[in-house]
């Protein structure tokens, strides 16, 4: 089944009913709200803003744009790039898109313009569909691009280059253009991080939309009085697949835009949030304020959460030790996906196994799992090797990349993800690293996850991460770059005594004190640490020589 006719449903069943809410308590609105739908609700903070739309409004927004492309000559299997952050405007676009048999084509909003230039040439989108936010990056290359591409602005003061998404949807009609779509029709092309240098395109279909649907329900037992609360930007996989469960139940989702531990328990109390996903640096900030009195969770109403998870990064499990104490009724799980297997369940904890914690977990619902050497035979339990996935949410392909395709599957479908990992004796399946981040000092392998996980167990450690450095005698050292909690004090001594506990090889030979940066989704952004911090080293090694 096309994942359209989910939406279709839901309208069916449940027209009138609450689908989606916008909360940005940052900026009071001051944008056209014209359609009667629209509904705008202020609380007694005059800065806290609010909007809402039903089943059926969500599926006439998606109807009006996909008939809009289709005059516009849009057809089946051309690509529609999506460049918003999360509004309430995103995901009618994306079904639109859908509704048409084009493939969606979501962008990073934190891409620079070249990168933005890149994708929608890799993916060779047709249409771009941008917000205010990108006026200046799409103003850059708005020559270069413009040629035989449509561009439609999501926002006000439409730049000249564009048209005005609103006005041009406002005329087009709100019934289902009646595209026939199949399960095997191409669907949507996501971008991979990019930490290896320009991100590369990702090709799925209907099939794999479906099934992260079917994961994403069956892991979290989402039911329709579920309130799910997201997050992370749009754009990744990780955000819409996990709403894709609420999506399939014909659940109501709050959008939200901000990431302070006030807001985002405000926002669980005041729309009654049952689910909410988040990233580790979201949990360690909530955990910080409430270690600090920050936050008094008596002020809140969260009694209805029932669910947090976290997915997109190992996570550390002193972490969740410290969210169980302050949540004890809260069930937890954790999911391991890759935007090449549809985002997140792939693998999965599952709220059962919290004894588990430290472990990604088991194959997830219909999916298969097992860990190779680097001649993709499978190792022993308890051996390091690289984790392998099977099943229906797997890319179709690297998009105009066949060789960098064959690179990551095998001719029976099996996706090789470049995560190291190893099996216990029950099952359960641990990262290590990723294969690239591996660290190789005197010929041992040092897995810096590992490192990391044992280093955040020190109280006044807020983040860390741990990188190879070049070194003239063992060809790499272990460095710990380290953020410290606030009103926390500590000094290399400190770090290194606490160190004394881990095998003597396993020790970082280097303390770095720092800002830990990562990408939109939550990950470490080693790439951008190595920049900053190998050069320095070569040069260390040089003058020791």
């Amino acid at each position: 089944m096309p994942i359209t006719e989910i939406l279709e449903r839901n309208c069916k069943l449940y027209g009138d009913e609450v689908c989606l809410v916008e909360v940005n308590p940052e900026i009071k609105d001051n944008r056209r709200v014209t359609w009667k739908e629209y509904e705008l609700i202020e609380s007694n903070s005059p800065s806290y803003y609010r909007r809402e739309i039903t089943w059926n409004v969500f599926n006439e927004k998606a109807n009006r744009f996909a008939n809009l492309l289709i005059q516009r000559g849009i057809k089946k299997g051309d690509k529609v790039a999506i460049l918003l952050m999360n509004c309430l405007e995103w995901l009618p676009i994306y079904f639109g898109i859908l509704k048409t048999g084009a493939l969606a084509v979501p962008l990073n909003f934190r891409y620079s313009a070249d990168e933005i230039k890149y994708c929608v040439e890799l993916a060779e989108a047709d249409v771009l569909v941008f917000g205010p936010e990108f006026i200046g990056r799409v103003e850059e290359i708005a020559d270069e691009i413009l040629t035989n591409r449509l561009l439609f602005y999501v926002g006000e003061r439409t730049p000249l280059y564009a048209e005005d998404y609103l006005a041009q949807t406002m005329n087009c009609s709100s019934q289902s253009p009646m595209i026939r779509l199949t399960d095997d029709d191409d669907a949507a092309i996501y971008f991979s991080s990019g930490t290896t240098g320009f991100p590369k395109a990702i090709l799925h279909n209907h099939t794999s939309l479906m099934h992260s649907c079917k994961v994403e329900q069956n892991h979290h037992s989402t039911r329709k009085e579920d309130v799910f609360l997201c997050i992370p930007p749009l754009y990744h996989t990780g955000a819409k697949m996990h709403w894709f469960g609420s999506f399939l139940e014909g659940g109501k989702a709050v959008l939200l835009k901000g990431t302070s531990p006030e807001v985002i328990l405000r926002t669980a109390s005041e729309e009654k949030c049952t689910i909410v996903w988040l990233l580790v640096p979201w949990a360690q900030d909530i955990l910080d304020a409430l270690d600090r009195g920050d936050l008094q969770l008596e002020n809140y109403e969260l009694a209805q959460w029932r669910l947090m998870h976290i997915g997109a990064q190992p996570v550390p499990p002193s972490l969740i030790k410290r969210w169980m104490e302050y949540f004890p009724n809260h069930q937890y799980d954790t999911n391991y996906g890759l935007s090449e297997s549809i985002g997140p369940g792939c693998v999965h904890l599952g709220v059962e196994n919290v004894h588990k914690v430290g472990a990604i977990g088991k194959a997830g619902y219909g999916w298969q799992t097992k860990i190779v050497d680097e001649h993709r035979n499978e190792v022993a339990k308890g051996e390091v090797g690289e984790l392998a996935v099977f099943g229906p949410g797997v890319m179709t392909c690297y998009y105009r990349d066949p060789q960098a395709t064959a690179d990551v599957m095998d001719e029976e479908g099996w996706l090789y993800t470049g995560d190291m990992a190893q099996e216990d004796e029950d099952g359960f399946i641990f990262l290590v690293d990723r294969k690239k981040d591996v660290i190789i000092s005197g010929g041992e392998n040092l897995y810096p996850v590992q490192i990391e996980d044992f280093i955040r167990e020190y109280n006044a450690v807020k983040d860390v991460a741990v990188i190879g450095l070049p070194d003239k005698r063992l060809g790499e050292i272990a460095a710990a770059i380290i953020e410290i909690k606030e009103g926390f004090e500590c000094t290399e001594e400190d770090v290194e005594k606490f160190c004394m506990k881990l095998p003597r090889y396993k020790r970082p030979k280097k303390i770095i004190f720092a800002d830990i940066p990562r990408n939109p989704t939550g990950k470490i952004e080693k790439p951008k640490l190595r920049k900053m911090y190998c050069g320095e080293s070569l040069v260390a090694a040089q003058n020791r020589g």
